[in-house]
């Protein structure tokens, strides 16, 4: 079945002429790599392609557009093209600039692996079990018989060993490592993707880091944590928000942590939480409370408040989580022995 509805979408894809392709806002490896795979892929079959984002590309992602020439800010760089496509997007309030556009699109197409995803698109493809979207766009490219070369090849790497922890989460697959290993016989520059990715931080990225872990605090009996970042930390330390990324895959590595939550502070009292669970714990159910989504282990949503009053409702939100997930153990082990 599903592969049915992939072999449609390239169907159309194929026959299209104009397309947009929408990552979400606040761009990471998988929105943006897959969207540059897609894009590399609809020109070499000629058609018309942009890639529409409202915010700056990350510094650590900007080797994937290094001569800015897929994206775009321009929304009127086509008119009423024939597909909007939307990337790793699980709401169309991922759009918030663009959903108009999205929506004057003659058709529309949702490709993601979110499992809260809304389904707000007239065809909605939507694979759980993929480590990332790019997985999808690698089997949609192959559909649509466009030979993957080493720019494809390289934003669809770059999509998975940022979605997947570099292959160290549990979304990480057979399959997964299956695609990876394919994507280096076409030929990728691992090296250059590792150095562009991980191995380029600033100073001020450490300071601001340090600011933030000064600042966590932990949570039920050391079984959750919390911490947040605001402009007045990244002023002081001259850091930019971008380079707080990888902040919350700390928090949850400390021992006996199963949840962390990391808060970031943007304009006008709007909080962008960030959450992540280790084993048992399923964060898109919080992160469901407050209108948020993504995955068991990692997901999140925005709050309009203060820091310190999201801190509170995240933190509430978190140990009720965890008081109900150890009611469930217990109950468990009970009936074992029984």
């Amino acid at each position: 079945m599903k592969r049915t509805i992939l072999k449609e979408i390239a169907n159309k894809l194929k026959e299209s002429k104009t397309a947009l392709l929408y990552p979400h806002v606040v761009l990471d490896g998988d929105t943006l790599g897959s969207s540059i795979a897609l894009c590399v892929a609809l020109r070499k079959l000629g058609k018309t392609a942009h890639i529409l984002i409202e915010d700056e590309i990350p510094s650590y992602l900007r080797f994937l557009d290094l001569n800015n020439d897929y994206c775009t800010y321009d929304q009127h760089i086509i008119d009423e093209p024939d597909l909007s496509i939307a990337i790793d997007c699980s709401d169309i309030k991922r759009l918030p600039l663009r959903r108009e556009k999205f929506l004057s699109g003659k058709s529309s197409i949702n490709l993601d692996h979110h499992k809260t995803n809304q389904l707000f698109a007239d065809i909605n493809y939507i694979d759980e079990d993929a480590s990332a979207t790019s997985e999808i766009i690698f089997n949609l490219v192959k559909l649509m018989d466009v030979k993957l070369d080493s720019e494809i090849a390289e934003g669809i790497y770059t999509a998975i060993i940022t979605d997947t922890g570099n292959f160290q989460y549990t979304n990480t697959t057979k399959t997964t490592h299956l695609i990876a290993a394919e994507l280096f016989d076409i030929g990728i520059d691992m090296e250059k993707i590792s150095i562009e990715i991980y191995q380029k931080v600033r100073i001020e990225q450490i300071k601001i880091s340090g600011e933030i872990f000064g600042n966590m605090e932990m949570l039920f009996n050391g079984k959750a944590n919390i911490a947040f970042v605001n402009q007045e930390m990244l002023k002081k330390t001259g850091a930019l928000m971008e380079e707080t990324e990888g902040v919350i895959s700390t928090l949850r590595n400390i021992i006996g942590v199963e949840i962390s939550a990391f808060l970031k502070e943007k304009h006008n009292n709007e909080i962008k939480v960030g959450l992540r669970s280790k084993t048992y714990g399923d964060v898109s159910v919080i992160a469901q409370k407050f209108g948020g989504g993504g995955h068991q282990k990692a997901a999140g949503c925005t709050l309009n408040t203060t820091i310190e009053e999201a801190k509170k409702l995240i933190t509430a939100e978190i140990i009720a989580h965890l008081e109900e997930a150890e009611k469930r153990v217990k109950k468990t082990e009970k009936q074992h022995k029984i």
